[in-house]
Formats: structure tokens, sequence, C-alpha cells
């Protein structure tokens, strides 16, 4: 099962420009790999102080696909 547009939707919710969010999947040997891309000036917004929002939206997404026995992980990448 495909997760990319639930990580798209958590991710578009919490930047200021949703219309430059990017989700690209990718099977991995340990399972989905979904990798994110924002405009520069929101990856700090979906990092969170601490790293608490990026977290809380790979709770939820590794929780959807542990109901489905499957592992899926979230990578936000920066430039």
């Amino acid at each position: 099962m495909s997760y990319g547009p639930l990580v798209e939707h958590l991710v578009k919710s919490v930047v200021t420009e949703p219309e430059a969010v990017s989700v690209k999947e990718a099977k991995d040997r340990d399972g989905l790999v979904y990798q994110v891309t924002v405009a520069p000036n929101d990856v700090g917004k979906v990092i969170g102080k601490g790293g608490r929002v990026v977290s809380a939206i790979r709770y939820l997404v590794s929780a959807a696909a542990a109901k489905g026995r499957e592992k899926a992980y979230i990578k936000v990448l920066t430039d």
C-alpha cells in the first residue's frame, strides 16, 4: 500500500508553500522510504523545534504502515 498521499497531506498542512512539496516513494530492504522535498524556507517548519513536527509525522505514517504490517520511513531532503 502507498502512504504517499498521507505523507503529502501531513507535510502540506504544515508548510506555507504547499505547491512546492514533493514526495517520492522508494522501496528499501527495510520497507518504504518517502523522500520529502519542500521549499528552502519551509524546511524548519517541517522539522520543527527539536524535530518534534517531523517526529509526529513519522509516528503517524509508521502507525498507518504498521496496521498493514509494513514499515515506512520519512526523510526530509535539504539542499
